[in-house]
């Protein structure tokens, strides 16, 4: 199962992947998290206790250097457009109850389609991550979708846009559609977070177009507090990771029956 996360920020992106992984992880998978947004706390949310210890990818030069043969920030240079990176993730990956997490950070280049040595490590990665690995991986993106790409979105399963009730929220998810489509990618879906009761349950399922709906979960103080105490939000709230665990019954459902 490979799964990306989006939605407008601070919408709880971050606090559904977390709870994501730690269900997979409670139903015995191997489970990879990506950080690719630019935030960078899921390590924060799965309870990594020095975060700051977890370089990004995109800043390290030394490793940019030796796998594409240029230097970071090189535009132009001659370098190698398919560098070795099926050993990454066990090299470069912190682990923390069973759930295993690498940060991708963010190539710092003005305007977009940047063709340089660190976005072309970052693509290979991703590529492998969901081209050739069998563990579920989850990747935790920005609005955008900047790390997919035609060549590797056929083997997201579920592109998850994280929604709260409120028309700024639905108007990003509307705009997350029209990117995936772009890169052909149709397989989505949608949860609402923030929920306060059925009113915003019933705003989500009038408001939301072309996005099917798998789950809500619920607005909760104790995500708050655990996130201004650097805990996981799964800590002390087993029912959201029971939520998380239904929403991933669905979406294997759905992909045995695409795949029947």
């Amino acid at each position: 199962m490979k799964l990306a996360i989006s939605g407008k920020g601070g919408v709880g992106k971050t606090t559904l992947t977390a709870l994501l992984a730690k269900a997979f992880a409670g139903r015995g998978y191997r489970v990879l998290a990506i950080d690719a947004d630019p935030d960078a706390n899921l390590a924060a949310a799965l309870g990594y206790p020095h975060p700051e210890r977890i370089r990004p990818i995109a800043e390290m030069a030394d490793l940019i250097e030796e796998r594409t043969g240029a230097k970071p920030g090189t535009v132009g240079a001659v370098f190698r457009m398919n560098p070795k990176v099926d050993d990454l993730p066990e090299k470069l990956s912190a682990e923390i109850n069973g759930i295993r997490l690498m940060r991708m950070g963010t190539v710092k280049k003005g305007g977009g389609g940047c063709v340089c040595p660190e976005s072309t490590l970052l693509r290979a990665l991703v590529q492998h991550l969901l081209i050739e690995r069998t563990d579920v991986v989850l990747m935790d993106m920005e609005a955008g979708i900047e790390h997919l790409g035609r060549g590797t979105s056929e083997f997201v399963d579920r592109l998850l846009v994280v929604i709260e009730p409120g028309r700024r929220s639905i108007e990003t998810a509307e705009k997350i559609r029209e990117l995936a489509q772009d890169i052909r990618l149709l397989k989505l879906a949608a949860v609402g977070n923030k929920v306060r009761g059925p009113e915003d349950e019933a705003f989500l399922n009038e408001n939301l177009r072309g996005i099917p709906l798998i789950g809500f979960l619920p607005f909760r103080d104790s995500i708050i507090r655990a996130d201004m105490e650097a805990r996981p939000p799964f800590e002390g709230s087993e029912d959201l990771v029971v939520l998380a665990d239904e929403m991933i019954e669905k979406l294997l459902q759905q992909k045995e029956g695409s795949q029947a």
